[in-house]
């Protein structure tokens, strides 16, 4: 092992090129000096200093070694705060799903917040469902992850932020009757075909559609089935149903697709903020990020 010490002795000699001015530099005499290069070059088993009586100079090897030499006593000084800021959350890495639908919402702007506030942390971003973040959870894959849910139902067993809620609304091809109204009842649009996502991915917002419908006495008419929200709207403008989705999603403009709101008594979803409590301190951080901006 070499130790940081000897590696300073030997740059400190190398800028100095002269044994007495380095060792005053060092705070110490000639000969310990001295023996401290030659035990350096025994070590790593090369002449680092090329000495005659009258000059002393850095051998091919010396030169080689001065670069790694400074590179290594330099981060060997941000070391302390190196580790200070893993432990403070504003350095370190950042593992982080969320479902497509926060994505046309806040989430950008609280990116962009987090990445100026802490520029030494890697944010690894990941689209994924809920289902699929929870097994990345209990993978240990991610540290945190942004999940859409009805009101009331974040998934238990984590720590849980409620950093959005917001109506869901009507997608609807815009050749449709009910196209050319401003807002409907949900008893308008009850018979209509649907496409909704699968029930495994967001169980408790299926079932809250479902539950309206049957508030009514309907059932929904289900032809088809997709994962990701952008998909349903994507179906939509194919004229192959409705779909109900959150309002954030009015962002997405496709040809063919217009969105209604519905009155009486609104459908809504709530996105929230999950991770686990032992989760590192970089995770914190973020949540701090985005706590005061939560709509």
């Amino acid at each position: 092992m070499i130790e940081l010490r000897s590696l300073r002795q030997f740059v400190v000699l190398a800028e100095e090129l002269h044994y007495g001015r380095a060792a005053e530099r060092l705070h110490m005499t000639q000969p310990p000096l001295t023996l401290a290069i030659q035990s350096l070059e025994k070590r790593l088993g090369a002449r680092l200093f090329e000495r005659t009586q009258r000059s002393v100079a850095l051998s091919p090897a010396g030169a080689a070694l001065l670069p790694e030499a400074r590179r290594l006593l330099a981060q060997a000084q941000a070391l302390p705060q190196t580790v200070q800021a893993a432990a403070a959350g504003s350095a370190g890495q950042l593992r982080l799903a969320f479902v497509s639908s926060i994505a046309y919402g806040p989430l950008p702007r609280w990116l962009r917040a987090f990445r100026a506030a802490c520029p030494q942390v890697t944010v690894q971003l990941r689209e994924a469902t809920l289902d699929v973040q929870l097994q990345a959870f209990a993978a240990g894959e991610i540290d945190a992850g942004f999940v859409l849910h009805a009101p009331g139902a974040a998934p238990p067993g984590f720590e849980a932020l409620r950093v959005l809620r917001e109506p869901l609304v009507l997608a609807l091809p815009d050749g449709h009757a009910l196209a050319r109204k401003r807002s409907l009842s949900i008893a308008a649009a009850a018979h209509e075909p649907l496409v909704i996502f699968p029930r495994h991915i967001a169980p408790s917002l299926f079932d809250a559609i479902v539950g309206h419908y049957r508030a009514i006495g309907a059932t929904p008419h289900i032809v088809q089935e997709a994962i990701q929200m952008q998909t349903l709207v994507n179906l939509v403008s194919a004229g192959m149903g409705v779909a109900w989705v959150p309002a954030s999603l009015m962002q997405l403009q496709r040809p063919g697709v217009v969105y209604r709101r519905v009155t009486g008594t609104p459908l809504a979803c709530e996105t929230s903020l999950l991770w686990r409590t032992e989760a590192p301190p970089v995770v914190q951080r973020f949540v701090q990020q985005v706590r005061p901006r939560r709509q």
